[in-house]
Protein backbone atom coordinates (compact mmCIF):
# COMPACT_ATOMS: atom_id res chain seq x y z
CA UNK A 1 0.00 0.00 0.00
CA UNK A 2 1.22 3.58 -1.08
CA UNK A 3 1.39 6.09 1.34
CA UNK A 4 -0.26 8.93 0.79
CA UNK A 5 1.13 12.78 0.23
CA UNK A 6 4.76 11.78 -0.52
CA UNK A 7 4.62 13.70 -3.09
CA UNK A 8 3.26 16.84 -1.33
CA UNK A 9 5.96 15.99 1.62
CA UNK A 10 8.71 16.39 -0.85
CA UNK A 11 7.32 19.54 -2.18
CA UNK A 12 6.94 21.16 1.31
CA UNK A 13 10.32 19.73 2.14
CA UNK A 14 11.54 21.56 -0.67
CA UNK A 15 9.87 24.63 -0.36
CA UNK A 16 10.87 25.16 3.12
CA UNK A 17 14.36 24.39 3.08
CA UNK A 18 14.56 26.69 0.06
CA UNK A 19 13.25 29.37 1.91
CA UNK A 20 14.97 29.18 5.46
CA UNK A 21 18.46 29.02 3.07
CA UNK A 22 17.50 31.85 1.02
CA UNK A 23 16.42 33.82 4.07
CA UNK A 24 19.93 32.78 6.19
CA UNK A 25 21.97 33.77 3.19
CA UNK A 26 20.41 37.32 3.26
CA UNK A 27 20.74 37.70 6.67
CA UNK A 28 24.60 36.51 6.73
CA UNK A 29 25.16 38.70 3.51
CA UNK A 30 23.25 41.77 5.46
CA UNK A 31 25.26 41.79 8.55
CA UNK A 32 28.57 40.79 6.55
CA UNK A 33 27.67 44.73 4.94
CA UNK A 34 26.42 46.22 8.38
CA UNK A 35 29.02 45.23 10.43
CA UNK A 36 32.08 43.39 9.31
CA UNK A 37 34.03 41.64 11.40
CA UNK A 38 37.44 43.58 11.22
CA UNK A 39 39.23 40.75 12.80
CA UNK A 40 39.52 36.94 13.52
CA UNK A 41 38.34 37.34 16.67
CA UNK A 42 35.07 38.81 16.00
CA UNK A 43 34.49 36.67 13.94
CA UNK A 44 35.24 33.45 15.60
CA UNK A 45 33.19 34.80 18.33
CA UNK A 46 30.17 36.09 15.54
CA UNK A 47 30.30 32.22 13.95
CA UNK A 48 30.59 30.05 16.99
CA UNK A 49 28.01 32.25 19.14
CA UNK A 50 25.50 29.59 20.14
CA UNK A 51 22.51 31.11 17.59
CA UNK A 52 24.86 31.52 14.97
CA UNK A 53 25.79 27.79 15.24
CA UNK A 54 22.05 27.07 15.66
CA UNK A 55 21.43 28.83 12.49
CA UNK A 56 24.26 27.41 10.76
CA UNK A 57 23.46 23.88 11.71
CA UNK A 58 19.86 24.49 10.44
CA UNK A 59 21.22 25.78 7.63
CA UNK A 60 23.43 22.85 6.54
CA UNK A 61 20.17 20.51 7.49
CA UNK A 62 18.29 22.61 5.19
CA UNK A 63 20.83 22.23 2.50
CA UNK A 64 21.23 18.28 2.99
CA UNK A 65 17.33 17.55 2.58
CA UNK A 66 16.75 20.05 -0.06
CA UNK A 67 19.59 18.12 -2.24
CA UNK A 68 18.38 14.42 -1.13
CA UNK A 69 14.41 15.14 -2.29
CA UNK A 70 16.14 16.69 -5.42
CA UNK A 71 18.56 14.07 -6.28
CA UNK A 72 16.20 11.69 -5.36
CA UNK A 73 13.17 13.14 -7.42
CA UNK A 74 15.65 13.28 -10.71
CA UNK A 75 17.33 9.62 -10.35
CA UNK A 76 13.78 8.23 -10.07
CA UNK A 77 12.15 10.02 -12.83
CA UNK A 78 15.17 9.35 -14.76
CA UNK A 79 16.98 6.24 -14.01
CA UNK A 80 14.85 3.22 -14.63
CA UNK A 81 16.78 0.45 -13.90
CA UNK A 82 15.98 -0.23 -10.41
CA UNK A 83 19.45 -1.85 -9.59
CA UNK A 84 21.34 0.94 -11.36
CA UNK A 85 18.49 3.39 -9.12
CA UNK A 86 18.91 1.27 -5.74
CA UNK A 87 22.78 1.84 -6.24
CA UNK A 88 22.58 5.60 -7.26
CA UNK A 89 20.29 6.30 -4.65
CA UNK A 90 22.13 4.59 -1.98
CA UNK A 91 25.19 6.34 -3.00
CA UNK A 92 23.60 9.74 -2.85
CA UNK A 93 22.59 8.88 0.56
CA UNK A 94 25.38 7.88 2.08
CA UNK A 95 27.56 10.75 0.13
CA UNK A 96 24.89 13.26 1.72
CA UNK A 97 24.80 11.09 5.29
CA UNK A 98 28.43 11.79 4.82
CA UNK A 99 28.55 15.66 3.83
CA UNK A 100 26.17 15.74 7.20
CA UNK A 101 28.75 14.30 9.91
CA UNK A 102 31.70 16.69 7.94
CA UNK A 103 29.41 19.59 9.20
CA UNK A 104 28.31 17.94 13.16
CA UNK A 105 32.19 17.34 13.38
CA UNK A 106 33.48 20.97 11.86
CA UNK A 107 30.72 22.73 13.96
CA UNK A 108 31.46 20.74 17.30
CA UNK A 109 35.31 21.28 16.65
CA UNK A 110 34.83 25.02 16.02
CA UNK A 111 35.03 26.15 19.49
CA UNK A 112 38.48 25.18 19.99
Amino acid sequence: MKRKYTGLRAWLVQRVSAVYMFLFIVFFLVHLAVDPPRQYPAWHAWITSPAMSIATAAFFAALLAHAWVGLRDVLVDYVHAMAIRAALLGLVGLSLTGMGVWVVRILWTQHG
